[in-house]
C-alpha cells in the first residue's frame, strides 16, 4: 500500500510539472496566483535577460580593453618616429644600446610570462568557483527535495 501511495505521488508530481497540464491549471483557476509562480518567473525573466547581455558586455568590455592597448600601442610608435632621429644622432655607445636592449627584452619577457600565469590564474579561478556554484547548487537541490518532502508530510496531515 506504501508503494501504491508513492507511485502515486510520483504520477501526481508528474502531472503538476508538465507544462501542458500547468496552463490547464491556470485556465481552470484563472483568478488563482501562485507567490511561488510570481518570485520564480519573475526571477527567471531578469535572470535570462542578464544572461542574454553577457556576450553584449565581454564584447564592449574587449573592445574597450583593446582600443586601450591600441592607444599605448601607437603612442609608443609615435614616439619611435619622433624620437628616432634625435637618438640617433646622440651617438650612444652600441655596447650600452645592446645592454639596454637585452635588459628591455628581459623585462618583456618577464611581464609575459607574468600575464600568461595571470591568464591561468584566471582559468584556474574560474573553473574552482564554477564548480563551487555546482555543488552548491546540487546541495540546494537536495535540500529542496526534503523541503518539499516536508511541505507534502503537512499538507497531507493538514488535509486530514
Amino acid at each position: 500500500m506504501a508503494t501504491e501511495t508513492l507511485e502515486k505521488k510520483a504520477q501526481e508530481s508528474t502531472l503538476e510539472n508538465n507544462p501542458t497540464n500547468k496552463s490547464v491549471k491556470k485556465s481552470n483557476n484563472q483568478d488563482k496566483i501562485s507567490a511561488c509562480d510570481v518570485m520564480k518567473v519573475n526571477t527567471s525573466k531578469v535572470i535570462k535577460k542578464m544572461e542574454s547581455q553577457i556576450p553584449s558586455y565581454v564584447q564592449e568590455y574587449s573592445d574597450l580593453y583593446t582600443e586601450y592597448l591600441h592607444t599605448f600601442d601607437d603612442l609608443f610608435g609615435t614616439c619611435y618616429i619622433s624620437e628616432k632621429q634625435f637618438f640617433d644622432n646622440l651617438g650612444f655607445d652600441q655596447e650600452t644600446l645592446k645592454t639596454f636592449d637585452n635588459y628591455s627584452k628581459t623585462l618583456a619577457n618577464f611581464y609575459s610570462s607574468q600575464i600568461d600565469m595571470s591568464t591561468n590564474y584566471l582559468r584556474a579561478y574560474v573553473k574552482m568557483r564554477i564548480s563551487a556554484i555546482k555543488s552548491y547548487d546540487r546541495y540546494l537541490h537536495v535540500m529542496m527535495d526534503s523541503y518539499a518532502k516536508i511541505l507534502s508530510q503537512y499538507n497531507s496531515v493538514t488535509k486530514k
